[in-house]
């Protein structure tokens, strides 16, 4: 699913609060700061590259990476975003349950298109990794102070403000 497809704004207000700005990228030009090319999302910094045609389940990967990384990375993120394995994994953990915030978006929804896309868990799919073997995202979550999501997201817009 594009994130043309998703209403105005919707976005946006789930990104903003968080500390996380995007930037819109005209249709068929490169986007700055995408790893994959074609049109996956980008990231530089602080701020998230789109076009009409990047995939919601991609600006959420991107935009959780960012969650993610300490300060020190933050300032130096631009197109690989590093970090372990196990932080890969908190990064779908996240974004699943970040899909779930997004009005017009599900995580039935990214789910399935980050099977679509070509994710690869042992247990076969996105949902069948994330009810089953995802005890090693979760971790490092709640470590970061992410889990439970909502005090976190509230911890994050209390630093912000």
């Amino acid at each position: 699913m594009p994130v043309s497809a998703l209403p105005s704004g919707a976005l946006e207000s789930l990104l903003a609060p968080l500390g996380l700005r995007w930037q819109p990228v005209p249709d068929g030009a490169e986007i700055p700061g995408s790893y994959w090319g074609d049109s996956e999302a980008g990231l530089i910094g602080n701020c998230l590259h789109l076009r009409a045609d990047t995939p919601v389940h991609s600006a959420l990967h991107e935009a959780c990476h960012w969650l993610l990384a300490d300060e020190q990375r933050r300032a130096g993120l631009h197109t690989d975003a590093g970090g372990s394995d196990t932080e890969e994994n908190a990064v779908c953990y996240l974004q699943c349950l970040l899909a779930e915030r997004l009005p017009g978006y599900s995580r039935a929804r990214c789910f399935a298109d980050m099977d679509a896309w070509g994710y690869h868990f042992i247990l076969g799919s996105a949902a069948t990794w994330f009810a089953g073997d995802s005890a090693d995202a979760q971790a490092l979550l709640r470590e970061r102070g992410w889990l439970p999501l909502a005090s976190a997201a509230q911890q994050m817009q209390a630093q912000t403000e």
